[in-house]
Parts: structure tokens; sequence; C-alpha cells
């Protein structure tokens, strides 16, 4: 079976491809870049994709049977827009996908997409809109909702943890999620790549609070646990600072105040590895 994966060098991107590649089928890494000298060379072919540009994936899914795409915008652009990858770059790839007479489109999503108020944030609404596409398509489809990754909390934890004060919302300690590390996501998503008309939530085995986590980081880096609080409304002010919308960071500061005010729990939980661990290795310089 020839398998296209789109987004295939970024950090869930690779692990996915790693994951395809242990398998017998033929597969197609497309991204705007290749990741040189990665270990899978020989593996699988690469093509160049801007999938913002149409005309760009033209043929890319020739004799392809299944899709999957990780493509979204994932930091800060001052040239693209969350509508502009995640919705509208995905729906020029499952445009071209259908054309080509694919059989499964796999997408990652983001859990919590669709609960109400995530229409106001950008980076939430962009995906439920392409969900929405795929779900009224006529390809089988799997949409992948994943509550956030081992390595995203701890790099975002690190600058707090290493000036010795971490800053979480006030009145949200108690917020929770059981974050999922991407090989393990991987796996899931390679597992269940032909499944038809699913809707997966994942997440991992051990869920947290984030004062939790914050704690564990501390107790990792042999520090003492110190924790305040930021005003919710804190993020409202810097979201909307003029610096903060030309620098394109506008949109990640609302993702940013969801995320921490928002319970991020999945049902689906993929994998063994333990978060905990994952900490102490991290902030305890095994990483």
């Amino acid at each position: 079976m020839k398998i296209l994966l789109a987004g295939a060098f970024g950090n869930l991107g690779f692990e996915i491809l790693k994951a395809l590649c242990a398998t017998t089928n033929e597969i197609v890494a497309a991204d705007l870049k290749e990741k040189e000298n990665n270990g899978l060379e020989g593996k699988y072919k690469f093509v160049s994709i801007d999938a913002t540009n149409p005309k760009s994936l033209q043929g890319v899914c020739d004799g392809v049977e299944t899709v999957i795409t990780t493509m979204g915008l994932t930091g800060a652009s001052v040239k693209f827009t969350s509508y502009d990858i995640d919705y509208q770059g995905n729906l020029n790839l499952y445009n071209e996908a259908k054309k080509a007479g694919v059989k499964n489109f796999n997408y990652i999503s983001v859990i919590a997409c669709r609960e109400a108020g995530a229409e106001k944030v950008p980076m939430l609404h962009a995906k439920a809109m392409f969900e929405d596409e795929i779900m009224k398509g006529e390809m089988n489809y799997v949409i992948y909702r994943p509550t956030g990754y081992f390595y995203d909390i701890c790099k975002v934890f690190k600058p707090y943890i290493d000036k010795g004060e971490m800053q979480l919302l006030k009145g949200y300690h108690n917020v929770k999620a059981n974050v999922v590390d991407c090989p393990d996501f991987a796996k899931y998503i390679v597992e269940h790549m032909n499944d038809k008309n699913a809707i997966y939530e994942v997440g991992g085995k051990e869920t947290y609070t984030y004062e939790e986590m914050a704690k564990l980081c501390f107790k990792a880096a042999n520090k003492p646990v110190i924790i305040k609080d930021s005003p919710i409304w804190m993020f409202n002010i810097l979201a909307n600072l003029p610096k903060i919308k030309k620098s394109g960071r506008h949109d990640i500061i609302l993702f940013s105040k969801w995320t921490l005010s928002h319970d991020l729990v999945g049902k689906d939980v993929a994998g063994e590895a333990s978060f905990a661990e994952y900490i102490k290795d991290y902030f305890g310089g095994k990483q």
C-alpha cells in the first residue's frame, strides 16, 4: 500500500515517518524541506510541497491509498495564519487526494477544538473548520484529537523552571491533561490509519493537573517549588499589544490561554510511556 505523509519532518510527523518506515508499505514523505541525515534514507520517497500553493500538490497523491496529514501552524508567523495552513492548506491537499481517488484520509487535529468558545481561538477554529470539510466529504476519514505532547509541556515549562519560578493562571491550577508521548501517538496513528470514519481523542496513560506537572518539573530539576499566580485577563492584553500582533504571536497567546484554562483529557489512551519519567529525564539532564 502506498501512503502519503504530509508534514513528515515536524516533531510529530517525523515520529509517524519512523513508524511508517517500520512497515512494508511504500511511503511518500512530503514537506517543505527534508530533514537531512535522518537515519531513514532509502526507506521513503521525499516530495517537496507547499500546501498553500495547490500547484505544488499536483500529482502528489497519484497511486496513494492513504493520506496522513500533520500540517498545521505551530509557531509565530507574520506570513501565514492558521486559516492559511490548518484549514486551506489541508483542504488543498484533501482536494488533490479526492481527485487522485485516495481511499483514506487521516488528519491530526487537536482536542477541544469544537467546544464552546473555541471558535474565538484561531488555532482551534481553523482545525474545526477542516474537520467539517472531512466529515462532509466522500473519503473514509480518521480524525485524531491529541491532548498535547510531552515535549511541548516541558519546552514551555523549561524557562520558568530555569528561572526558579512557575507562573500558572489564577484559579486554574487544577486544570488537568493527559498529554501523550509522540512516539506512542505515532504508533497509534499507524495502527488506526485505515479505520473508517473514526474520531479519536488521544492522550497518555497519566493525568496530571498543571500544578502537579510544575511540581514534578521542580523536583526533577532539584529546585524548590515556587508557583505564582498570573491573572487570565493578562493574556488578552498581551495578545492585543501591537508588538505581539506584529510578530505574529497573537494567536499563540490565545491558544496558550485556552490550554491552560481547560481540561484536556483524552479518553483514547496511546502507549505506555510515563510523563513523570519523561520529566525526570528532561529536567534531570538525561535528554
